[in-house]
């Protein structure tokens, strides 16, 4: 159970249960897979691809304000309607908080447990597809102070108030795994140097739901990762990362976080920025 002063961001699957047939309240669903959606979804949820709704062709977050005007529109969400967002990946409800409230959307919560959480407590899905009228929206202009870019990424590293802080898989750390494929052309594997390695699903629960506040705390103030720091996430496109950000701004309340949503998929390709790769170990 989340225990802080900032929990009202997240819901459990009763409250939503609850609230289901609210016209005010539009549930999303963010998966890599349509089919995913067709076989099982939360009744009235709308369907956003994470591939052809939220990324550019090259991986990148596509935050052109008329595509987000665009897609909420489509799916029937005004400025004033409650977005209630969960997905089958960890994370993914918080990834989609941080991108609207990029746009100044006000009232974002997260599925505590998503799809794992509801599917196992028996709650109702369907395979129904929803749709909804185009409605009016209007996106405020991107708030800046969310996210940072890859200058101050760069002269972050080896600042003792600014933490670099790697949320992917160890193998991708340690430059052995690269996203989804091996790196192409001038892409590279490894880390940023200095950044300390803290996988974003240490902070779930086995049933999906988020850690108490003590333990998410303990799990980050034991890497020096403390609220008098600036910490700068990151990770392969910026999604787990956006979720550490969540984590840290509305479930720990540390004032100085910002998500570097360019993350691996742009450090990687540039060119006279350090990388680090940990040497493999063999045992003899």
């Amino acid at each position: 159970m989340i225990n802080n002063a900032n929990s009202e961001v997240v819901v459990d699957t009763q409250w939503l249960a609850d609230r289901q047939d609210d016209p005010n309240l539009r549930i999303v669903e963010v998966e890599m897979r349509k089919e995913r959606y067709h076989n099982a979804h939360l009744p009235g949820a709308v369907f956003w691809n994470i591939f052809t709704d939220l990324l550019l062709p090259d991986l990148r977050m596509n935050l052109d304000a008329t595509a987000i005007e665009k897609l909420l529109s489509d799916s029937g969400i005004t400025n004033e309607t409650t977005v209630v967002a969960y997905g089958s990946y960890p994370g993914t409800g918080a990834w989609i908080f941080w991108l609207l409230k990029l746009f100044g959307h006000s009232d974002i919560r997260v599925l505590n447990g998503g799809h794992q959480k509801w599917i196992a407590e028996g709650l109702p899905v369907t395979a129904e597809l929803s749709t909804f009228a185009p409605v009016e929206y209007r996106a405020k202009p991107l708030d800046a102070s969310l996210r940072v870019l890859s200058d101050e990424v760069y002269a972050a590293i080896d600042r003792p108030n600014q933490i670099l802080l790697d949320v992917r898989t160890l193998p991708e750390y340690q430059g052995e795994h690269f996203l989804v494929k091996p790196p192409e052309g001038t892409e590279r594997a490894g880390h940023i140097p200095g950044a300390v390695h803290i996988e974003h699903t240490l902070t779930l629960n086995e049933d999906g739901t988020f850690k108490s506040f003590k333990e998410l705390q303990a799990l980050y103030t034991s890497k020096g990762i403390t609220p008098d720091k600036e910490v700068f996430p990151y990770c392969a496109i910026g999604g787990r990362s956006a979720y550490t950000w969540f984590v840290l701004k509305y479930l720990l309340g540390y004032p100085n976080v910002r998500n570097y949503d360019g993350s691996w998929n742009e450090w990687s390709r540039l060119p006279d920025v350090p990388i680090k790769k940990n040497q493999p170990t063999f045992k003899s």
